[in-house]
């Protein structure tokens, strides 16, 4: 049984940075794509962030790019997303997923799911 357990969420002042974290366990994670979703209240969950375990190829969303970075540790099966330069506009409950398909932009990509940890930003 595969299970996403994130930390690292936290309320910050815009301009700041939070490191969120995604450890993975009970499965074989190489040709996995690890992703990041955020979710903010009343809207749809969308892409944030992505990796391809094997050879680590990343994809971000335009709204994040510059700001912030996807990466992986394979021999702890943990997957990062660093944020930098956090805006208001990043508030929200942020979902790591890891998954098989090839759309890594699309929520119906990934298999697993973490249970989500909130990112707040003050302005």
């Amino acid at each position: 049984q595969v299970q996403l357990v994130e930390s690292g969420g936290g309320l910050v002042q815009a301009g700041g940075s939070l490191r969120l974290s995604c450890v993975a366990s009970g499965g074989t994670f190489s040709a996995y794509t690890g992703g990041w979703f955020r979710q903010a209240p009343g809207k749809e969950r969308e892409f944030v962030a992505a990796i391809r375990w094997s050879g680590g190829h990343t994809y971000y969303s335009g709204s994040v790019k510059g700001r912030f970075t996807i990466s992986r540790d394979n021999a702890r099966n943990t997957v990062y997303l660093q944020m930098d330069n956090l805006k208001p506009d990043d508030t929200a409950v942020y979902y790591c997923a890891v998954g098989y398909a090839p759309t890594y932009y699309s929520t119906t990509a990934y298999d697993y799911w973490g249970q989500g940890t909130q990112v707040t930003v003050s302005s």
